[in-house]
């Protein structure tokens, strides 16, 4: 049975981070995976959510074949522990499922299931990571409104720009989110990352006020990042001291290190935040 924390204020209080990004194909799923492997190096026991629910990322790239998913949980065939599987360096995954319509809107029922197959959970968690989809749906709003944590990963492109921007934009004035981690994934060197930072800062300073971008860091091109793609690992696995991996392990550690500016207290009022059930 998983349980709250009998003190949140306590230092191994559960952190969950969402990784979003306003468009496709910025690298997202490849940044949790990643960060999750480097937070597990240091010694966290972390789970992914792949929160894509229909269109499943996190799994082919670890060149895993879950034999179940989460659509099975959600048809009553599985419990929420037979899906699990582990991924390299002991982080854990709940894999999603491909071309599986449905999934991509939950219904009440549906996540009032989720919520008591989850509770049946044995094992605890130091670090939640929730690889959501793109764009600014309502499942994408669902999942980033749910983590303490948000990430928005940007590259150099101008329509991640504006499209990183609009998913921030509505998560701000329509649910009151506040505090963004920003990170630039893709980039030539650290001026350039410094560069987009900026100007998606000036923007949001100017046209939403009291909104907090917070930068914490930027991965670089790097050759062994497709290389790691192609043979189904993560570059960090395959190749630990490409720089693109070393980026990976400075911002796993300047993530774990902030303060998160929400918190939940434990696992059981997160899923219950999650589910929308009280």
């Amino acid at each position: 049975m998983v349980k709250a924390l009998d003190n949140p204020k306590k230092e191994n209080m559960i952190r969950v981070f969402s990784v979003s990004s306003g468009k496709g194909g910025v690298g997202k799923s490849n940044i949790v995976i990643n960060l999750a492997i480097a937070m597990s190096k240091i010694g966290k026991k972390v789970l992914i959510l792949d929160a894509d629910l229909g269109l499943a990322n996190v799994d082919v790239l670890l060149g895993l074949n879950p034999q179940y998913n989460i659509s099975h949980v959600l048809k009553g065939q599985k419990k929420l522990s037979d899906i699990l599987v582990q991924g390299p360096n002991g982080i854990t995954i709940m894999p999603a499922s491909s071309g599986v319509q449905e999934l991509t809107n939950l219904s009440v029922e549906q996540k009032v299931m989720f919520l008591d197959l989850l509770e049946s959970i044995p094992t605890k968690f130091d670090v939640f990571m929730i690889d959501t989809g793109a764009g600014i749906s309502d499942m994408v709003l669902y999942f980033n409104l749910m983590a303490q944590e948000k990430i928005v990963v940007l590259t150099p492109e101008p329509t991640s720009l504006t499209d990183g921007y609009a998913l921030i934009k509505v998560l701000f004035q329509k649910h009151g989110e506040r505090y963004f981690h920003i990170l630039v994934n893709n980039v030539e060197d650290e001026n350039q990352a410094k560069t987009i930072y900026k100007q998606i800062s000036r923007v949001a300073d100017h046209f939403l006020d009291g909104i907090s971008l917070n930068y914490v860091g930027s991965i670089p091109k790097d050759i062994h990042v497709p290389k790691a793609i192609m043979h189904q690992k993560a570059v960090i696995e395959l190749f630990p001291k490409a720089p693109a991996s070393q980026a990976f392990v400075n911002i796993a550690k300047r993530l774990l290190n902030t303060q998160p500016q929400i918190d939940y207290g434990g696992v059981k009022l997160f899923w219950k935040k999650l589910l929308g059930v009280s």
